[in-house]
C-alpha cells in the first residue's frame, strides 16, 4: 500500500507536489537568468518614530539610526540581505563597497 501524494500547491509547476521543491531541467543554462533585473537596496540603518514625531520632521531634521557609524550597511538583492559594505564618495556621488558577501543559507541570530 502506497501513502496517498499531497495534492500540488498552488502556482506550482505542474509534477510539484506540497513540500517538494520544482527543480528546472538539468539542461536549462544559469546564463538564461544572466539578462533578469533585480532591485538592489541599500539599507543605513533603521528607526522608530511615532506619527507625532514623523510630523514634526522638517527639512534640516535629523532622524537618529539604531546603528553605530562605522558599522557595515546592509546591502539587499530583492528581499534577501545579500551582503555587508561600507559607504564611500565617489565624486559628488556617494556608493557602496561590498565587504562581505552573506552566507546563502539562513543564520538563526540574525534571520538573515
Amino acid at each position: 500500500m502506497t501513502a496517498p501524494s499531497s495534492p500540488p500547491q498552488p502556482g506550482a509547476a505542474p509534477g510539484a507536489t506540497l513540500g517538494n521543491t520544482y527543480e528546472p531541467p538539468a539542461g536549462a543554462p544559469i546564463s538564461m537568468l544572466y539578462d533578469l533585473t533585480l532591485p538592489v537596496s541599500i539599507e543605513l540603518g533603521r528607526t522608530t518614530m511615532t506619527i507625532q514625531d514623523v510630523l514634526r520632521l522638517g527639512r534640516g531634521s535629523v532622524i537618529q539610526l539604531e546603528r553605530l557609524a562605522g558599522e557595515p550597511i546592509d546591502i539587499f538583492v530583492g528581499d534577501r540581505r545579500f551582503a555587508e559594505g561600507e559607504v564611500v564618495v565617489l565624486g559628488e556621488q556617494f556608493g557602496v563597497r561590498i565587504t562581505r558577501i552573506l552566507s546563502a543559507k539562513p543564520h538563526a541570530e540574525t534571520g538573515a
